[in-house]
């Protein structure tokens, strides 16, 4: 149990809805076992209103903030200084204090990141195909852009939407590394051995018996599956994958990772592995997740 003192210093979540985060009990956990004294909290925020409540955290000398929908872009306006990934994303999602003002930086990449390097998948000189076109979608082409991905398949229902991220990635690391594809148009992908990331709302639940693509002639060019969705444990597209005898995992440590590299962010420290799977298994216990 946290004990707020006279010293505690406050964090938190600026969204709409926050009432179901799971947030809270993983930077709390993680300030009790790092011995961090620090408390974080969510606040809920009208669109109208996320430059104030900026603004006011930073004057009530709040550490750090976490920013979810609707509020990513909006609260760009309101920062200081952007992390040069984030703001080619146009998109942010954790805000840490500076002299002047709050920060802003993009710790869904690198919740992502840090998940695939946890179960050895790399993206260096890799093949990736990106299922959605999304804000994650987005994050998700430039992080593989970034680490160096021979070639992003990005598919969507709204082929227009999954050209703008082609462009913007290409323009933005000067390559052509990212080509948009319809989602039906999957059998005009070359050969397998890809990166399968699933990035839509398609399965979630209470839709799980769903998968944006179905057809078992696409999941024979993937080498490897991860779908962003943790709620169901494991999805229509992870089976699928599964099906073809390959490996698939869902977005839990996505959500763990992406709020370690915050909680880091805030307190200039590292996390131990020790330490984060004490907190993922707080979380599945938390969301009644059995994976055995």
């Amino acid at each position: 149990m946290i004990e707020i003192k006279g010293t505690t210093r406050v964090c938190g979540l600026i969204g709409n809805p926050v009432g179901h985060s799971i947030s809270p009990l993983i930077h709390n956990t993680l300030a009790e076992m790092c011995h961090v004294d620090m408390a974080y909290v969510t606040f809920q925020v009208e669109k109208n209103q996320v430059k104030e409540a900026a603004t006011g955290a930073y004057a009530l000398n709040i550490l750090g903030l976490n920013v979810t929908v609707p509020h990513k872009q909006k609260v760009l306006d309101s920062l200081v200084d952007v992390d040069p990934l984030a703001k080619a994303i146009g998109a942010v999602n954790t805000l840490v204090r500076t002299e002047d003002g709050f920060k802003g930086y993009n710790t869904d990449i690198l919740g992502l990141q840090r998940e695939l390097e946890d179960e050895g998948i790399s993206l260096a000189g890799q093949k990736v195909i990106i299922l959605g076109a999304g804000g994650a979608s987005r994050a998700i082409a430039f992080l593989c852009a970034k680490e160096g991905a021979a070639v992003v398949y990005l598919l969507n229902r709204t082929v227009v939407k999954a050209q703008q991220i082609a462009d913007d990635v290409n323009l933005h690391f000067n390559k052509e590394c990212v080509v948009p594809l319809a989602i039906d148009a999957y059998d005009k992908i070359p050969g397998d051995g890809y990166v399968t990331i699933q990035t839509s709302s398609v399965g979630l639940y209470p839709n799980c018996d769903q998968a944006v693509i179905e057809d078992e002639t696409f999941y024979k060019k993937v080498e490897v599956g991860v779908d962003i969705i943790y709620n169901p444990v494991k999805t229509k597209f992870m089976e699928l994958v599964e099906h073809q005898g390959k490996s698939a995992y869902n977005g839990l440590k996505m959500l763990l990772y992406q709020g370690i590299s915050a909680f880091e962010l805030w307190n200039d420290m590292h996390v131990s592995t020790q330490e984060a799977a004490v907190v993922y298994e707080k979380m599945k216990r938390e969301l009644g997740i059995n994976e055995a």
